[in-house]
């Protein structure tokens, strides 16, 4: 659920007011937005925190992972000399790079014309006798003008080469001109090797960085929350004699807030968030729940305020559309072998292993029950318990059981669309019992469209599947449907029923758009059927390929065409799974419900590393 959330004023004497930010930073309790706040300390500060993380990043990327390096603490006064010295060989490092790359083009032009000193050629210029280099092909050579002047030197690339004296070619000669270099190819050269072993020291010295890699971190940390700390002092409100500042607190906190400002002598007063107000977003995820946080955060969504919470239909849709999107038992053993790896690795099960262990769970018992083992018939055939496990009607390999392709596959689209319709109607359901106890008449506009979308799942069947219904009667369903969000989608607690009804009136074609995409939302669910039968399509090619080669001396190479095929497939997989499994959820799922996710996360002003 979204935790209910309180507003909350704190009121200290003007001259107090820094004391009671630094007080409140340790009670870590009331979130206060600062996205917007900047000024001259804050740019200074990011600037810091910029280079500091290049220099760490830096640093990190040299570091041998298998080698664990012993960190060294670093105080404050002793951190500003380090943070120069490293900066100092980065700006090395990187003009080093910088020349080198620029002298390997040169070399690379100037080794056909061999190694000459251009201080010469200029000297020449200099007591009146210019040189100007030209390469061209031989015909166009034999074509000069006799009045031209030139030397001939040893072809270049397979081209003559030339210096006139004097003037430079006509234009219509086709020539291409070489420019004099400033040093020479062996200057070049001995320059370019010289700045390679400087560069490769350099490197060390960044290397040995390693040991104040933690130092760093805990800077960088610092950093943040001074940048923090000025926002939320920018924040405050101040007059000749009392100074305040806002914030959004959790209601189940109210009472350690309350607490800690008596203990610190705050003037304070908690309200009701309003509609105007833009509260921060805390989800308290129900037990067993809180695994798909994970997900989540990866996806940057946060549902908002007055939004609902979804994240136990995410998780439990979810769980769902990865197993059937993956599709295959023995991809999903390897995902559960991952699972017991990380955990016993960490020696704890966390959120995210847990929810591997779920999914992969799931995605052995969908491959079961569809009998697909590494997109193999033969393991079906070899081990007779397997084929005990299938649902005939929906399996992978229909033939084993009597049945045809067709009949198996139009089984499978109809419960990916019953799916959906599930999916959608639960959408219009909880509209209905979010808004019944506010008095919103949209509510019924929400009935309208469960009883467009229960009509249209038919409509679908029939398109799709083939099986008859009674076209007339459902197109009279979809209609008294569409009627009522036409009637009510505008209603709204202190809308007049009227005004809202000649909204709903003005808005005709906007539904009529909307129930057309009803539809097309319940035949988007097919995707699961087309990307599953894609995965072990893809499987089955792979085993194709690789069948022929496992026996004799041909047996590594099948082996090797086997982990990659196999690993290919189950990388595009996960991709599907993000690309398809999350769009039905964030989509289609939440568009029904008429989610924006536009939430703000919750994130207290707290102290994050001990102050010195």
């Amino acid at each position: 659920m979204i935790v209910p959330m309180k507003k909350a004023y704190i009121i200290v004497q003007a001259h107090n007011g820094r004391s009671m930010l630094r007080d409140l930073r340790k009670a870590g309790l009331l979130h206060i937005d600062t996205q917007q706040i900047r000024n001259d300390r804050i740019e200074g500060l990011e600037k810091s925190f910029d280079q500091i993380s290049q220099i760490r990043s830096s640093i990190e990327d040299l570091q041998d992972k298998k080698t664990k390096v012993q960190q060294l603490s670093l105080p404050d006064e002793a951190f500003v000399e380090v943070l120069e010295r490293y900066q100092g060989l980065l700006d090395s490092r990187k003009k080093l790079e910088e020349e080198m790359a620029h002298d390997k083009i040169q070399i690379d032009s100037l080794k056909a014309w061999g190694d000459f000193d251009p201080d010469q050629v200029r000297s020449l210029a200099a007591q009146g006798i210019k040189l100007f280099f030209y390469t061209l092909s031989k015909k166009d050579l034999e074509r000069l003008d006799s009045s031209i002047e030139y030397l001939r030197l040893a072809p270049v690339g397979g081209l003559e080469a030339i210096a006139t004296v004097g003037s430079e070619l006509p234009p219509e000669v086709s020539a291409t001109r070489f420019f004099l270099p400033e040093h020479g190819l062996g200057f070049l050269q001995k320059r370019l090797a010289s700045n390679e072993k400087f560069h490769a020291q350099v490197l060390q010295d960044l290397k040995r960085g390693g040991a104040y890699l933690d130092a760093l971190s805990l800077q960088l940390k610092k950093i943040e929350m001074a940048m923090r700390f000025e926002r939320v002092g920018q924040l405050l409100e101040t007059s000749d004699e009392l100074t305040w500042i806002c914030g959004y607190l959790p209601e189940p906190e109210v009472a350690k807030f309350e607490s800690c400002a008596k203990t610190h002598q705050w003037a304070y007063l908690l309200d009701d968030v309003s509609q105007e107000d833009t509260p921060p977003t805390l989800i308290k995820y129900a037990k067993g729940v809180g695994i798909i946080k994970p997900v989540f955060d990866i996806l940057g969504t946060v549902p908002g305020y007055r939004e609902n919470d979804i994240s136990t239909w995410f998780l439990l849709f979810f769980t769902l559309f990865f197993a059937m999107i993956i599709g295959d038992a023995g991809y999903g053993l390897i995902f559960l072998a991952i699972a017991v790896g990380l955990h016993a690795k960490q020696k704890k099960a966390t959120t995210l292993v847990m929810l591997i262990y779920v999914l992969s769970i799931a995605t052995v018992v969908w491959g079961s029950l569809t009998g697909t083992w590494f997109g193999s018939k033969e393991i079906l055939i070899a081990l007779p318990f397997l084929q005990k496990l299938v649902i005939p009607s929906i399996s992978n390999y229909p033939e084993l059981f009597g049945l045809s392709a067709v009949q198996a596959q139009n089984q499978v689209m109809k419960f990916c669309f019953i799916i959906g319709t599930v999916q959608l109607s639960l959408a219009c359901i909880m509209n209905i019992i979010h808004k019944i106890p506010e008095k919103n008449l949209s509510f019924v506009a929400d009935i309208g469209w469960l009883i467009d979308i229960l009509a249209l799942y038919f409509i679908v069947l029939q398109l799709v599947v083939g099986e008859p219904a009674n076209v007339m009667m459902v197109f009279s369903i979809v209609g008294v449907g569409f009627l009522l969000v036409v009637g009510f989608g505008s209603q709204g607690p202190g809308v007049p029923f009227v005004k809202g009804l000649l909204s709903g009136l003005g808005g005709f074609f906007t539904t009529f758009l909307n129930t057309i995409s009803a539809f097309s939302n319940i035949m988007s669910y097919i995707r699961l059927f087309a990307v599953g039968m894609a995965s072990v399509a893809i499987a089955q090619s792979f085993n194709s390929m690789a069948s022929g080669m496992l026996g004799g001396w041909a047996l590594p190479a099948g082996l090797l065409i086997l982990v990659i095929g196999h690993s290919l497939n189950l990388v595009m997989g996960l991709l599907s799974v993000v690309v398809h499994g999350v769009r039905l959820n964030l989509l289609e799922f939440s568009g029904q419900l008429g989610m924006e996710w536009t939430g703000i996360a919750y994130e207290p002003f707290a102290q994050t590393v001990e102050e010195n």
